[in-house]
């Protein structure tokens, strides 16, 4: 494999090592054990924001990092999610008095060691909530998780919910809005070519004139592999199967940091309709040129108007990746006007930035 790297087991490290050095007014890293966190930790009185997830996806999480975003966030290795031991120590160095919103990923890991930190948070009378992302519409299960991934929504959750924690909403509302966040957005990828892990490989292999579609952001099996179509095919298939996707129920394990247990929640993610205003993500994997990307907004464009659905706002380049991944993903959030209003404000971050 050819890349810019030195020892595979140094490249997370040495990654995060440059983009403090790049960023040292926004973020600061702390590397033993790792996280990222804003310059400006902790801000006193705010509900602290906080995600994390393996290496690999840049620049979720620890891109998003700084004021209107996350106030830290946890990167394991390569694929590999972070440990208990960072999430806590990322929580005590940004918790402010006001309590943590963890924003996790619908993945075994994940929700296992965001579980564990959140529990260890209260014994410190630090409340922390967990909120669980799962938008990927093209698998309802899956060995990596416990039904739908957690995909490109997770980017428009942090943002959104960063913007409110920065305007003051108090844990259990800015637990609710990142609740609803997810409940409106749907998410479906695909991929052209795998993508090559330091220290591992190539996990999967797509022969010259294949695509999967359905792809997840490790490279995990999708619905289908077929023979390549143009790009409005592609774009055709995904939005329509987000569009289309009917209700979907399911019951979640929520951390209850006011009652100090887990609790069942029955969620309902209500179906697109004629009518709906939308922000549409358009994204690319990792090693798609930001022209096709434009292409495929396009396209986009055309098949929500068709259907009734008004783009009110955009977000289209390279956010949620595995690593140099060809390919795309389009998610779809049905967007109120609490979260457009928080949409619009401040961000200042290493890779989003508007208006600060």
């Amino acid at each position: 494999m050819k890349k810019l790297i030195n020892k595979p087991v140094d490249f997370v490290r040495e990654s995060l090592e440059g983009m403090a050095a790049a960023h040292s007014d926004q973020i600061k890293v702390n590397f033993d054990p790792i996280f990222v966190y804003r310059a400006d930790a902790p801000v006193k009185d705010k509900v602290a924001v906080i995600s994390g997830g393996g290496s690999g996806h840049e620049p979720t999480h620890v891109g998003f990092v700084g004021q209107g975003m996350l106030d830290a966030a946890c990167p394991g290795d390569v694929f590999v999610s972070p440990t208990t031991e960072q999430i806590i120590e990322a929580i005590r160095t940004v918790h402010g008095g006001a309590g943590v919103l963890n924003i996790v990923k619908c993945y075994w890991d994940d929700m296992d060691v965001f579980a564990e930190a959140a529990e260890l948070a209260l014994t410190e009378g630090i409340p922390a909530a967990n909120i669980l992302i799962d938008d990927d519409v093209a698998v309802s299960e899956s060995v990596y998780s416990h039904g739908r991934r957690g995909t490109g929504t997770t980017v428009l959750a942090e943002r959104i919910c960063g913007a409110a924690a920065e305007q003051g909403y108090d844990l259990p509302r800015l637990a609710d809005l990142c609740r609803q966040v997810n409940l409106n957005g749907r998410s479906m990828g695909m991929a052209f070519t795998p993508c090559t892990i330091p220290a591992k490989g190539t996990l999967f292999e797509l022969g010259e004139n294949e695509m999967e579609v359905g792809v997840g952001i490790h490279g995990e099996p999708g619905r289908e592999r077929m023979s390549l179509k143009t790009g409005d095919e592609i774009v055709e298939m995904l939005a329509l199967e987000i569009i289309a996707d009917p209700a979907y129920e399911r019951t979640v394990r929520e951390w209850d940091s006011g009652k100090g247990e887990w609790v069942d929640v029955h969620l309902v993610d209500p179906p697109f309709q004629s009518g709906d205003q939308v922000l549409a993500f358009v994204n690319g994997m990792g090693g798609t040129p930001v022209p096709e990307l434009y292409l495929a907004y396009r396209k986009l464009v055309e098949i929500c108007q068709k259907k009734g659905l008004t783009i009110v706002r955009n977000l289209i380049g390279t956010y949620i990746t595995a690593i140099e991944m060809q390919g795309m993903s389009i998610t779809l959030l049905r967007i109120d006007d609490e979260m457009l209003k928080l949409w619009d404000t401040p961000v200042n971050t290493p890779r989003l930035r508007r208006g600060a």
